[in-house]
């Protein structure tokens, strides 16, 4: 179906639909949006319309780095912004007046612009095509309902003792009580994701209390299946606006209990439709191909290098702790939750490996660029991944991936890998925004000073 005629398609069964929000993932995967009204479907749908491209590339507060000099874009000229296919949808927590749609930069002539996210994660993505191999993905997001609480700090939204006031305690893990306590928004997310085209699957609480984590299916595009985790957490965050409460993707919104992650599902198919992880004449488990274990050796020598990529923010780092099922060190291992790239309990058809590592807060289409670039990596210069952690094996928490945003940021600069993968003029791009946001961060004067040192000091 053409963008004409999806939007006639859409206008007939959404008829009163007045507003189009144009939803643009920027450099963190925030959707940064414009509004136009009804009258300016049609021509948008043809011909799109004119924006700042430096939307893609504002920081978290919506600013912009002045660091960027090298990219010519004093002024701030325009560039064409138009729909991406299929994904023009009603928002259902507004009502039946407003839709959306995702959308995409290019240059004025027509070119893609190299550091929309989505051009990013093709042109790290082509690699692997060029091998005539295609990846099937999918992704797990976790996150925490929250309501208002005292003063600055927010509050779990947690399930009251039946009879009581008293919040709930304990982990609830996988309780289904969790779930019909908060069947109303869980619904109102499953409806939203089928109204949208969001392939939405399991969902459970998670191992703290307030937090749920959802699945989406398996995809044949990895840009798509990105797509649809933007497009989900932007679903969780407006139905729970809907009925009365927020949603955190933060990674570490609190203390004492565990962050929230974005796990990445990965199988590699030759141009036979079959499995190139698995290995059909193994009697082992896993019954895993020497290709698998190249790619897991390419994504932990690229680890260290892409942590500015699966923790991009300063609380990113609070999450990566013992004992939380956080990665702490490039490891791997066999149907074990403890390491960075774990291999699932699977058969020949859907062997896979899932990657670990990234927070919630994380852009999905950087992070499936720098996965998709380390697999490559790995099958091209087949780089050993080392012992594999045994099932049931207790580990040692040895702590060798960086621990801090600025140690992050300092590995990404010097990388000698992910330029290769991601364009070495978004590499630049993004070590920019980061350090400029790192240092905005540490510049701050926090409460935590006051409350530690001010009358001691």
């Amino acid at each position: 179906m053409n963008e004409k005629n999806e939007l006639e398609e859409f206008l007939r069964q959404y008829p009163k639909t007045t507003s189009l929000e144009l939803l643009i993932p920027d450099i963190n995967g925030i959707f940064r949006c414009k509004r136009i009204p009804r009258q300016e479907f049609e021509d948008f749908f043809e011909t799109g319309v004119n924006g700042p491209a430096t939307t893609l590339l504002l920081n978290v507060l919506g600013e912009m780095t002045g660091d960027l000099d090298f990219l010519n874009l004093e002024g701030d000229p325009d560039r064409n912004i138009s729909p991406v296919a299929n994904t023009l949808a009603p928002i259902t927590w507004l009502g039946s007046e407003t839709g959306q749609v995702i959308s995409t930069f290019s240059e004025l002539d027509g070119r893609p612009i190299s550091f929309d996210p989505r051009n990013v994660l093709k042109r790290a993505l082509k690699p692997l095509y060029d091998m005539g191999i295609s990846p099937v993905v999918a992704t797990e997001l976790e996150f925490y309902l929250i309501e208002d609480g005292a003063g600055a700090v927010p509050k779990l939204k947690l399930a009251k003792v039946p009879g009581t006031s008293i919040d709930q305690s304990g982990i609830q893990y996988a309780m289904p009580e969790e779930l019909w306590d908060k069947d109303e928004f869980l619904e109102s997310v499953r409806a939203a994701c089928l109204e949208q085209d969001v392939p939405m699957t399991t969902v459970h609480s998670e191992y703290s209390p307030g937090q749920y984590e959802i699945n989406l299916h398996h995809v044949g595009d990895p840009i798509i299946a990105c797509d649809h985790t933007v497009m989900l957490k932007r679903i969780v965050k407006g139905v729970a606006r809907q009925h009365g409460m927020a949603a955190s993707f933060m990674a570490k919104p609190f203390e004492g209990i565990a962050g929230c992650g974005l796990h990445i599902h990965f199988s590699l198919y030759d141009q036979y439709g079959e499995n190139i992880f698995a290995d059909l004449s193994s009697v082992e488990v896993p019954a895993i191909s020497e290709t698998l274990r190249y790619a897991v050796g390419g994504l932990i020598a690229t680890m260290p290098e892409s942590m500015a990529i699966f923790a991009p923010n300063a609380n990113s780092y609070r999450r990566l702790i013992p004992g939380n099922y956080a990665p702490l060190a490039p490891n791997w291992g066999y149907n074990h939750r403890d390491v960075s790239l774990r291999i699932p309990v699977s058969g020949h058809k859907n062997r896979r490996l899932e990657h670990r590592v990234a927070g919630a807060d994380a852009n999905p289409y950087l992070v499936m660029a720098v996965v998709a670039a380390g697999i490559h990596h790995g099958i091209t210069q087949q780089c050993d991944p080392g012992q594999m952690i045994e099932e049931g094996v207790e580990m040692e928490h040895d702590f060798t991936l960086p621990r801090t945003w600025d140690k992050a940021i300092d590995i990404f600069e010097s990388s000698d890998k992910l330029s290769n993968y991601l364009g070495a003029e978004y590499c630049r791009i993004y070590n920019a925004v980061r350090r400029s946001e790192f240092d905005m961060f540490a510049a701050k004067v926090s409460n935590v000073d006051y409350e530690w040192y001010l009358r001691s000091i």
